[in-house]
C-alpha cells in the first residue's frame, strides 16, 4: 500500500529543498549579502546530497566526504571573494542594493 521513503531519498529531498530555497533567495533578494547567503544555501544543499549519496550507496564513503570537503573549500573561497567585492561596492557606491549598482564604471 504505502511504501516508505528510504533515507537516501529523504536526504536528497532535503538537499533539493535547500537548493530551491537558495534559488528563491537569489532571485528575490535585493541586497548583495542576501544573495551570497542564498548561494551558500545552494552549495550546502549540493554538499548534503553528495555526502548522503556516498554514505547510503555502495559508493566509497571516503570519496563522498572528500568531494564534499572540496565543495566546502570552494564555497569558502567563493564567499571570501564575493564579500570582498561587496565591501568594495559598498564603499564606492554607499549601497549594497543590487539594483542600484547597475552603473558600474571601469
Amino acid at each position: 500500500m504505502g511504501e516508505k521513503m528510504t533515507p537516501l531519498t529523504l536526504f536528497q529531498l532535503v538537499g533539493l529543498f535547500l537548493i530551491c530555497i537558495g534559488l528563491f533567495g537569489l532571485v528575490w533578494r535585493r541586497t548583495l549579502v542576501g544573495m551570497v547567503i542564498a548561494i551558500e544555501l545552494m552549495i550546502n544543499g549540493a554538499g548534503l546530497s553528495i555526502v548522503a549519496a556516498a554514505q547510503l550507496t555502495p559508493a566509497s564513503a571516503v570519496l563522498g566526504q572528500l568531494g564534499t570537503l572540496f565543495v566546502m573549500g570552494i564555497a569558502a573561497a567563493e564567499a571570501t571573494l564575493i564579500l570582498a567585492i561587496v565591501l568594495l561596492a559598498v564603499r564606492r557606491f554607499n549601497t549594497s542594493r543590487a539594483g542600484e549598482l547597475s552603473g558600474l564604471k571601469g
